[in-house]
């Protein structure tokens, strides 16, 4: 019968790192991923660029991180953005670093991460099987003792559990994770998708589909109750609404929207304007331009594309001449330039998800080595842990961070 020091479930980033760094302190250690190949979901992450990490200081990352972000403080102290980005110079992998602290292969391949990745657990000879779905880990007396992988026993006194969520379930994030660690007695918070797209009433976002904004501020509301805004690019979608800030966003809306709760995002096209000096600027203007029509005239105002969809939701004649636009009228384009509403209806699937929220809870998870606080030997990494960021490179460091924790010895 076989036996190694550490088995790895996973081949996603926190497993391939737990496994390395168990590797490096000295263990054997096996790395059985369900997939034909390991990492296949960081290929895909950052739409094939792979946003690695983010500059931020410690004490502003964990603000981006839910429900518990304190929990990865002792986390963080041990392994944080300049240990991975180390690593990465030594297997000879440039990084660039873009606007809001975001770090990317120079390249813009994720490839070349995940080649890092290989390379290291090569390097520490690592045994890594792709095809090795795992049914069972074996405890005894609260004590991990192997794992049962292809109706196959195989010993070890260490088992980190690295399946990942539920996002993208076509790179095998299929929850696996969770049923393993309920059989052992953890408790699972329930999964629901984050960093998701939306679905929103009507056709207003079918006629905008494939406008991006940069510079835009939204706002989500439940039952009329502000919940949260967010500052930066969103898109729109032939469904709804998507993008950096939408995504964000996302989280609040999923979860309210699953109490039954209204959800409307407002979209403020004109954020560096308030209401006062936007109403300054639209009279001067129409002043300016009294006889030109009111259509021509909003393109010193909105993308060309808004311009249509604004003038029909409004019911105004976009034909008319500027003199003719009444106060009333003025008013209402004010309103909506700050407050374009979109009712939510819906979130899309797992399937479109890039992160999935819920899992092991981190009050059953010890932060110094990630062991669970219920099976000796039982440690967890990465997304099937409950704790999920917003874009930005978070999600990645949590899972690189969590991974050599659990590995470390």
């Amino acid at each position: 019968m076989e036996k190694y020091d550490v088995i790895v479930i996973g081949g996603g980033p926190a497993g391939m790192v737990a496994a390395a760094r168990a590797a490096e302190c000295g263990k054997n250690v096996l790395l059985l991923e369900k997939m034909r190949n390991a990492g296949r979901k960081l290929l895909i992450t950052g739409k094939g660029r792979c946003n690695i990490t983010n500059s931020a200081p410690i004490s502003e990352f964990i603000t981006h991180v839910f429900p518990n972000g304190r929990f990865l403080k002792k986390v963080f102290n041990q392994y944080y953005s300049k240990e991975i980005l180390a690593l990465l110079e030594r297997y000879k992998v440039d990084v660039t670093l873009e606007r809001g602290g975001r770090y990317f292969p120079t390249s813009q391949k994720a490839k070349d991460i995940l080649d890092a990745l290989l390379n290291w657990c090569r390097d520490t000879k690592v045994e890594i099987r792709c095809g090795q779905k795992v049914d069972e880990i074996i405890s005894e007396e609260d004590a991990v003792k192997g794992v049962i992988s292809n109706g196959k026993k195989i010993l070890a006194d260490k088992v980190i559990l690295a399946t990942g969520g539920m996002s993208y379930p076509a790179t095998g994030s299929t929850g696996d994770g969770y049923a393993l660690a309920k059989t052992l007695g953890h408790t699972i918070t329930k999964a629901i998708p984050a960093l998701v797209p939306l679905e929103t009433e009507g056709d207003l976002a079918q006629q905008l589909q494939g406008l991006n904004l940069r510079n835009s501020k939204a706002v989500i509301w439940s039952n009329g109750k502000k919940m949260g805004e967010a500052f930066g690019e969103m898109l729109f979608t032939h469904f709804g609404l998507s993008g950096p800030i939408i995504l964000t966003l996302s989280r609040i809306a999923v979860t309210e929207l699953q109490q039954n709760n209204k959800v409307e995002i407002t979209i403020d096209l004109k954020p560096a304007l308030d209401e006062q000096k936007l109403d300054l600027r639209l009279q001067r203007d129409l002043n300016e331009h009294g006889k030109k029509k009111l259509v021509n005239t909003f393109k010193l105002w909105l993308p060309s594309k808004l311009i249509p969809a604004v003038l029909n939701y409004l019911k105004i004649d976009g034909d008319k001449d500027c003199h003719q636009v009444s106060a009333k009228e003025r008013k209402q384009i004010r309103y909506l330039m700050k407050n374009l509403p979109f009712k939510v209806s819906n979130y899309r699937s797992f399937k479109e998800a890039i992160i999935t929220a819920g899992g092991i809870p981190t009050n059953e998870i010890t932060a110094k080595n990630m062991e669970s606080k219920l099976i000796k030997g039982l440690h967890f990494a990465g997304e099937v842990i409950d704790l999920d960021a917003e874009t930005g490179g978070y999600n990645l460091q949590i899972a690189y961070s969590t991974g050599w924790v659990a590995g470390n010895c």
